[in-house]
């Protein structure tokens, strides 16, 4: 498995034009909704999971990053398959969440929790690590404040997440306020996507993530 992501990684850099963006992203309405989330029916909810959704979003808000490059064409996504990079002993798996724009939090949060399970059990199949048009990684939970991602080919962009922290930020009137932010790196593909594209993505993402009561499906907060 380390020679497979060797090799993976190694040709990925070697062959892809990387360009980042990074922005810091206030998180504290995401984080009210997801105890929100986890009050009823008493089920956990990961931040990855909403991250997955303002993702899957914001992807349809930008879809010129949901793309997969090949050789003879780009391959533009009608839904967002979004990889989610997964940490295993000796090595890395990227269980999709298929049609994430399609699905409730709650939904991608299921799934996302039965795929990690079959990835340390390494009973993931074929379909369910091949493909996508998005990945995204976190490490936060390790906590680390900011990374850069390597795009896994053949997608066109991956997000790097790092922890919510606590920090202080200019309020009107010159005073300061508190508030949770996470750093946001996006690793770009120059050879499908370009810098105003990719900027257009992170404001989207933004928006999504700052204000993520949109993000609910129907009835998803009913009880």
């Amino acid at each position: 498995m380390r020679k497979a992501v060797a090799a993976r990684m190694t040709g990925a850099l070697r062959t892809i034009p990387h360009f980042r963006l990074v922005a810091e992203i206030e998180v504290d309405a995401l984080l009210l909704l997801r105890k929100q989330l986890c009050e009823y029916p008493h089920e956990g909810i990961s931040l990855n999971a909403l991250f997955v959704k303002a993702c899957a979003t914001a992807l349809m808000d930008v879809p010129g990053v949901n793309l997969q490059w090949s050789d003879t064409e780009v391959r533009q996504y009608r839904d967002a398959d979004i990889a989610i990079v997964t940490a295993l002993p000796g090595g890395l798996a990227t269980p999709i969440v298929r049609s994430a724009n399609m699905k409730s939090i709650r939904e991608i949060a299921r799934e996302t929790k039965l795929l990690v399970k079959r990835a340390a059990e390494n009973r993931l199949k074929v379909d369910e690590v091949c493909g996508g048009s998005f990945s995204i990684s976190n490490l936060g939970v390790y906590g680390v404040d900011q990374f850069d991602a390597i795009i896994n080919p053949p997608q066109c962009a991956i997000l790097a997440v790092g922890r919510s922290r606590p920090v202080l930020l200019p309020d009107t009137g010159g005073r300061a306020r508190v508030a949770n932010t996470i750093m946001a790196t996006l690793s770009v593909d120059h050879r499908a996507i370009d810098g105003a594209t990719a900027a257009g993505f992170m404001e989207a993402l933004r928006g999504r993530i700052e204000q993520p009561d949109h993000l609910l499906a129907d009835r998803e907060m009913d009880r």
